[in-house]
């Protein structure tokens, strides 16, 4: 059965080829990027695929809340209904802020996921999926620095971002209790060959396709069916505990006050 699957960061790195693995098996891909002409050629390159799905851009910078917002709108003006959301999009440098003073690793890997799956819910109902991107680096969240008010290094501020990440999709899934899709953070692998890891580490990296094939599994696939508030490691390759804060609902629920706070600004 076909799906419509939106992906943040699909114009190269993993969320390219996660892409390209799903278009190739016929599914309506909606692909984002924040570079227009790069977008475009991805778009032209997956639609040229024989026998493959349909493939549609939506340009938006998600370091800016209201690029996020437009992003949700775009989608929701055109789709009555969204099976999955595969929140890819991160970043782990350079240490700069956002004009609303975050850093812009809390505004791109924490908070734009954030929003974009709270306003997509609506499409995504009770069967659709949300697989949101961790990662193996997970360090206590510092509210101050969540906020802007706190500056991290960029080792600090990803690994918190991340952590940040995996927590609200615990709490969300938890706070819907079966009355929303389910939402599921996955590491998929550490030190893939991705232009973040490239660009951040200087170093080639492993093969792309073991976390864009994981992806494709947890958003496809039956194994992840129930998987909704709980943690996958693919570097394990199994579901297991992430950082114990993210378990701890005193501190997710925090975490989620802290980035309403943010928003209400």
């Amino acid at each position: 059965m076909q799906k419509t699957i939106l992906i943040t960061g699909s114009t190269d790195g993993i969320g390219l080829e996660t892409a390209t693995m799903l278009v190739s098996e016929g599914h309506t891909v909606l692909l984002h990027g924040r570079n227009a002409s790069k977008l475009q050629a991805v778009q032209k390159a997956l639609s040229s695929q024989a026998g493959g799905g349909l493939v549609e851009s939506y340009e938006a910078d998600l370091s800016q809340r209201a690029a996020v917002e437009a992003l949700a709108k775009a989608v929701a003006e055109k789709h009555s209904k969204l099976d999955v959301l595969i929140n890819n999009a991160g970043i782990y440098t350079p240490g700069s802020t956002t004009p609303g003073g975050l850093d812009v690793r809390f505004a791109v890997n924490t908070i734009a996921p954030y929003v974009l799956t709270k306003r997509l819910l609506p499409l995504l109902g009770s069967t659709g999926r949300v697989v949101n991107l961790s990662s193996a680096a997970q360090a206590p969240v510092d509210l101050k620095a969540l906020a802007g008010l706190v500056k991290l290094s960029d080792g600090a501020a990803y690994a918190q971002s991340k952590l940040a990440i995996t927590t609200w999709s615990r709490a969300l899934a938890l706070s819907l209790n079966g009355n929303g899709p389910m939402i599921v953070a996955v590491n998929p692998g550490s030190m893939l060959g991705s232009k973040m890891v490239k660009e951040a580490f200087g170093v080639a990296g492993g093969d792309i396709r073991i976390g864009a094939e994981i992806l494709v599994r947890a958003a496809l696939s039956e194994e992840f069916a129930n998987a909704s508030g709980k943690y996958f490691d693919n570097d394990a390759g199994l579901f297991a505990p992430p950082h114990a804060d993210a378990l701890n609902p005193e501190k997710g629920a925090e975490v989620v006050r802290a980035i309403e706070a943010i928003l209400a600004r």
